[in-house]
């Protein structure tokens, strides 16, 4: 058999050949974890942004989310990406709702999701980013149109407005 190795796409990007059976390969990608907010201004009223991604080629409306830097914890990450996106800053230490695995069968990316209420504005959002104040109807909305489509912040959003699960 030979041997594929495994390739460096981006420093947070590596796929992964994993020999499997008799000729076979399970191909994998090796990600970094992500955190993401979600965050309540009054009640049933979230702070949610839209920006395009290039995957599904449309305009997504999500949670504030990203990359958790090396060396960083997960709560701190959701807490500055949360003020890169949106230009609010988090005011106490936000709640931890679960972490989760993107696509466990294809990618090692854990979500931490992380809850709060306190924020307040202190500035403009980040370019490309477009930040709005959205009900939880017109979410539950947006997730029927497939404009609120990520699976993780899905989860999440049902998580917070209690969803019953078993």
């Amino acid at each position: 058999m030979n041997f594929l190795k495994n390739i460096k796409l981006t420093n947070n990007i590596t796929l992964i050949n994993k020999p499997f059976k008799k000729k076979e390969y399970y191909h994998f990608l090796k990600t970094s974890d992500l955190s993401l907010m979600v965050a309540e201004i009054k009640k049933n009223v979230f702070i949610v942004v839209s920006q395009k991604r290039i995957p599904v080629k449309k305009i997504t409306y999500e949670f504030p989310s990203g990359i958790i830097d090396k060396s960083e914890k997960s709560i701190d990450a959701a807490c500055r990406e949360f003020y890169e996106e949106t230009g609010y800053k988090i005011l106490d230490k936000p709640r931890k709702i679960f972490t989760i695995n993107c696509e466990p069968g294809r990618l090692t990316t854990k979500i931490h999701c992380y809850y709060t209420k306190k924020i307040t504005k202190l500035k403009k959002s980040e370019k490309g980013i477009k930040t709005y104040l959205v009900s939880k109807d017109k979410i539950n909305k947006l997730i029927f149109q497939k404009k609120f489509c990520n699976a993780s912040h899905i989860a999440s959003f049902l998580k917070v407005i209690e969803v019953p699960t078993k």
